[in-house]
């Protein structure tokens, strides 16, 4: 059982690394919930330092949400292509267009009163407590690793448990500062290879896999103005693997909203 004793202790030593080791990042310049979305969006599964350019470029882009509900699906891939895993680009499309016909715009109404498509209770809750500094909770690897650490808990510790220990932790009133204090220290400091302690998912080795063949693809389709053929595609690229494989892996982008196919033909959706 963890006493206040111990989650005042945790409190300084977070929120003093942070007062002197703060990142600057250009979405904590910002209480727009939009920009904070899109930021939480680009981090999953990619680093900070490849996103800002991205996140720079596409606020310059589309600086509003009804900008990015107009814009056309070729043109949110384009602009998102070389950051990975495009299907957030479609999710967070999707999204401004049911913020902007359903909600006037308004994402915090949004996130506060439905669960929206694409979208779970981490990112719903990072989106209020960065724009609203709201005193809600949410746990990323970084926050899971540091909580784990610090109070000596067994990695197959339940999820349910972990919230309750975070909710016990949360300055009331500082929940903007101190998610970003532990996320600094986790990245920064209490890094996964320091602790030993692994994420509960780990991300496959890009080199070689299919993501790697559906970002070819997906790069490739957005250059052609006509629908093509699995011939087309492996002969453009280059790909030894079977018409079948290439095949499965075209499904997977059907299913994840990037590609259409009429008469064995692949484009982009539009």
């Amino acid at each position: 059982m963890v006493n206040s004793a111990q989650i005042a202790s945790f409190q300084k030593k977070i929120l003093t690394y942070y007062q002197k080791n703060h990142r600057n990042l250009p979405w904590r310049t910002t209480t727009n919930p939009y920009y904070i979305l899109l930021s939480e969006i680009m981090l999953q599964q990619t680093q900070v330092d490849r996103v800002i350019p991205y996140y720079q470029d596409w606020i310059s882009t589309w600086p509003t949400i009804h900008d990015l509900a107009q814009a056309s699906r070729v043109d949110v891939l384009k602009k998102w292509i070389g950051l990975g895993y495009n299907n957030r680009a479609v999710r967070v499309h999707e999204l401004a267009n049911t913020v902007s016909t359903t909600y006037q715009g308004d994402l915090l109404k949004a996130m506060k009163e439905t669960k929206l498509p694409g979208i779970g209770p981490y990112t719903q809750h990072a989106v209020r407590i960065f724009a609203a500094n709201e005193d809600l909770t949410t746990i990323d690897t970084n926050i899971r690793r540091i909580l784990i650490h610090e109070f000596h808990l067994p990695e197959s510790i339940s999820d349910e448990e972990l919230q309750s220990l975070a909710h016990q932790c949360l300055p009331q009133g500082k929940s903007r500062d101190w998610h970003n204090a532990l996320m600094d220290y986790g990245a920064t400091f209490l890094t996964s290879r320091k602790t030993g302690i692994k994420p509960k998912t780990q991300q496959s080795k890009f080199e070689g896999s299919d993501r790697q063949i559906r970002a070819m693809i997906l790069r490739y389709l957005l250059k052609k103005s006509k629908k093509c053929s699995i011939l087309d595609i492996q002969k453009a690229l280059h790909l030894s693997m079977k018409e079948r494989k290439i095949k499965n892996i075209l499904k997977d982008m059907i299913r994840d909203d990037l590609v259409l196919e009429e008469d064995n033909r692949y484009t982009i959706k539009s």
